[in-house]
């Protein structure tokens, strides 16, 4: 006889409007234009995507520099770009469809009119993360300033600043985390200028949600997600923050613990904004070959957000 497990799956959960049009952007490059197109960057962060669309035509490259072939098309990853890229492809006469997903590029277009009208711009988000390192490369280097933690937050200064201040974020962050950081901001600096409707996408903040509602009740939690996915990370941050202590980011290399499933009663699991659904339905058909499941879609909002393709692609 398998013992009952109770398994709550958040909703929603994968892949979001963005990672489907920058998907759908490789593919159909792929079918305007023939293989190989060059992708600059893993168009997002899922090593199981990107290794599809390698078998599709998809070359990756980390700069335009390593473009071998000038002839064919290169795609700007759904992370956004500095403006240094766009132009250096220019000079090069190299053909582009950026893949930016639209609430990133909404950020950088926020970013360049609060430069406009004379800000001075701190930007709440991840050194390296490759979203920031676009963000940032919209400005001036002295324009804009990263901001990762409170405690960096704490040790700004009002004479630091000779203009009036604005924030903007990465879209992907913890948004309790984030709220934090805000706050400290709007302390030490109360005229401070926030975005109009906040930079935190709809998806981020719709899959953390449904952690939060979920994790107390759960043994453990399994997120599906890669590593290098800034908003797969958070959603164990989130489940841990929320209650569930033995909340682990199932990624590619990463074995199924079934002695800790042995052990669990409930479990709660969803998937970062660039993991295929089909990954979330493996580990449950793995842990259904154990145990007696009795599985609750758990759903917090439904998302109908659709983002156009270029109109190249069209």
């Amino acid at each position: 006889m398998k013992k009952e497990l109770k398994i709550y799956l958040a909703s929603p959960r994968g892949f979001c409007a963005g990672v489907k049009r920058a998907i759908d952007i490789v593919e159909k490059s792929i079918s305007k234009y023939g293989s190989p197109v060059y992708v600059r960057h893993e168009i997002v962060h899922n090593k199981q995507v990107v290794e599809e669309l390698k078998k599709k035509g998809a070359i990756f490259v980390d700069e335009l520099s390593d473009v071998k072939d000038n002839s064919r098309p290169v795609i700007f990853s759904a992370h956004g770009v500095p403006k240094s890229v766009p132009e250096e492809a220019k000079l090069k006469n190299l053909s582009f469809v950026d893949a930016t997903c639209p609430l990133v590029s909404k950020v950088h277009r926020e970013s360049e009119q609060l430069n406009k009208n004379g800000y001075d711009i701190l930007l709440i988000g991840h050194k390296n993360h490759p979203e920031v390192i676009g963000t940032m490369g919209q400005l001036r280097k002295d324009s804009i300033k990263l901001v990762e933690t409170k405690s960096d937050a704490e040790s700004l200064n009002v004479e630091d600043f000779k203009k009036p201040l604005a924030y903007i974020t990465q879209t992907t962050l913890s948004v309790d985390d984030t709220a934090e950081i805000i706050d400290i901001l709007k302390r030490k600096f109360p005229k401070i200028k926030g975005p109009i409707k906040e930079d935190i996408c709809y998806a981020t903040t719709n899959r953390q949600s449904a952690v939060k509602k979920i994790a107390s009740k759960c043994d453990i939690f399994f997120i599906v997600g890669s590593r290098n996915s800034s908003n797969s990370v958070r959603l164990v941050e989130v489940a841990k923050k929320a209650g569930c202590n033995k909340s682990l980011l199932m990624h590619s290399e990463k074995d199924i613990p079934y002695n800790e499933i042995e052990k669990s009663s409930v479990i709660g699991i969803s998937s970062g904004a660039s993991a295929p659904e089909k990954l979330v339905q493996e580990l449950l058909n793995s842990i259904k070959k154990d145990r007696k499941v009795s599985l609750e879609e758990v759903i917090v909002a439904e998302e109908k957000v659709v983002f156009k393709l270029p109109k190249e692609l069209n």
